[in-house]
């Protein structure tokens, strides 16, 4: 079982950065499908964006498509979710989650471990 602890939220002013990071303990990381949630209006978790275990593929979500890049270091064991052109929709708590399984997936059922969240809050 791995064990989340994400960082780097914080508030943020319409069309600003921040870069979110996901630590991983465990040393079988690098064979985690790593996804990004946040909470949605009628939904308990909605996919941000998704990474395979040897970063080949990504996935995202179309309301983040072309401002958000998900990334991996496996020898750091920690995902990254840079966010750019940030608006006020995007504010929520953002968190990362652990697939054990081969494939990527954008369900939230998917995953099996999460990290507790860390708050993102873009001003308008």
């Amino acid at each position: 079982q791995v064990q989340l602890v994400e960082s780097g939220g914080g508030v943020v002013q319409t069309g600003g950065s921040l870069r979110l990071s996901c630590a991983a303990s465990g040393r079988t990381f690098s064979t985690y499908p790593m996804g990004w949630f946040r909470p949605a209006p009628g939904k308990s978790r909605e996919f941000v964006a998704a990474i395979s275990p040897s970063c080949v593929s990504t996935y995202y979500a179309d309301s983040v498509k072309s401002r958000f890049t998900i990334s991996r270091d496996n020898v750091k064991n920690t995902v990254y979710l840079q966010m750019n052109n940030l608006k006020p929709e995007d504010t929520a708590v953002y968190y990362c989650a652990a697939r054990s399984g081969p494939s990527t997936a954008k369900s939230p059922v998917d995953y099996n471990c999460w990290g507790q969240g860390t708050q993102v809050t873009v001003s308008s």
